[in-house]
């Protein structure tokens, strides 16, 4: 029987690249079949059914566990459908972005950073769906908002950070900036030393925000984990992606975990947007999507999808390190050429594999 997974197709570049990567996981590339279930995510349709189709493909993971999603629009003007992934991650009840930066071979990266620094960001609250309003005083006007975050997510950003770090071998570094909001975010450094007492094994060394961003620029030693508010942790996570080379280097992964701490389930996507000045040009980079891809095989909980997964993200670095390179590191490549590189690798890959038994 087909394993089956959710697509969540999208907009613009973010539904090509999503293509390119479905194009990996082909039963002809793997060599075992997966089965799509797919739901139309498109501004267009998310406004035809008002949002309806994202609340169905987020009961869709809950039944499925796996997920892959193209990047999609979040229309600017109040009183729109707003942002999908909000809803989504409410609805798969995740608390926990996963968004790694690693070197690329054959790249150079930005500030000397060589060791693999992970951004372990809240899925959901802070200043994301937080409510907004504007009032008259006087002369002037005034722009309120009220965000808010839960202890249960701050655990489990901290305690999954800490497991993160002791799994690579990495130091849990920086945090919130808790002198300035002793209450906010306060609550979440609270989170983090209760979960540095429980790993006394990982080196934990806390920042405030604003020392954190300055001291990635110095640093190349060691591998590093950053526990981060939801804010804090999208600007963070795009400015050390760069740092690698490209933010098209490297999947994203929204995570829920269950009481245990172990993940239930799990939306792979790229951590870039739609790129509209792209589309249609077959320039843009697939790698962050082919790479989300193959973080979604390491969840299907079977031992082929365990291998492919390992096949696609060997395949995808090895390839961009002999000179597969789109515009964005360097190289010529287009878009459908960088992923029929990939492909071929994986299906050597998979077919030595299987001849070694």
């Amino acid at each position: 029987m087909a394993q089956r997974f959710v697509v969540l197709d999208g907009d613009q570049t973010g539904q090509e690249l999503l293509d390119e990567a479905l194009r990996v996981l082909g039963e002809e590339v793997l060599g075992f079949e997966l089965e799509p279930v797919r739901f139309d995510l498109s501004l267009e349709n998310r406004r035809k059914t008002g949002n309806r189709v994202v609340y169905e493909a987020g009961a869709a993971i809950r039944d499925h566990r796996v997920a892959i999603k193209a990047a999609t629009i979040t229309p600017e003007g109040s009183g729109d459908v707003g942002s999908p992934n909000r809803i989504l991650r409410e609805e798969i009840d995740a608390q926990v972005i996963l968004r790694t930066g690693r070197r690329i071979p054959g790249v150079r990266p930005i500030a000397g950073v060589f060791a693999p620094i992970s951004v372990v960001r809240m899925a959901r609250d802070d200043a994301y769906g937080a409510k907004e309003w504007r009032e008259v005083s006087g002369d002037d006007e005034v722009a309120y908002r009220t965000e808010k975050i839960s202890r249960s997510v701050c655990r489990a950003v901290a305690r999954y950070a800490f497991i993160h770090a002791k799994r690579v071998g990495a130091k849990v570094f920086g945090g919130p900036k808790f002198t300035v909001s002793p209450v906010y975010e306060g609550m979440f450094k609270e989170e983090m030393d209760a979960a540095a007492a429980e790993h006394p094994d990982v080196t934990y060394e806390p920042q405030l925000i604003d020392a954190t961003f300055a001291l990635l620029l110095a640093t190349s030693g060691d591998p590093l984990v950053i526990p981060s508010l939801n804010r804090d942790g999208d600007l963070l996570s795009d400015m050390v992606l760069q740092m690698f080379g490209s933010i098209a280097g490297s999947e994203s992964m929204v995570i829920s975990l269950d009481e245990a701490g172990m993940v239930s389930g799990v939306m792979a996507e790229a951590p870039h947007g739609t790129a509209p000045g792209l589309q249609g040009k077959n320039v843009a980079n697939p790698m962050a999507m082919i790479l989300a891809a193959a973080g979604m095989l390491a969840h299907l909980g079977v031992a082929e999808a365990q291998r492919a997964s390992r096949a696609v993200y060997e395949a995808t670095l090895e390839s961009v390190f002999e000179g597969n390179r789109t515009a964005d590191l360097g190289g010529t490549s287009s878009t459908t050429a960088f992923t029929d590189e990939v492909i071929r690798r994986v299906k050597s890959k998979i077919e030595v594999w299987r001849a070694m038994g």
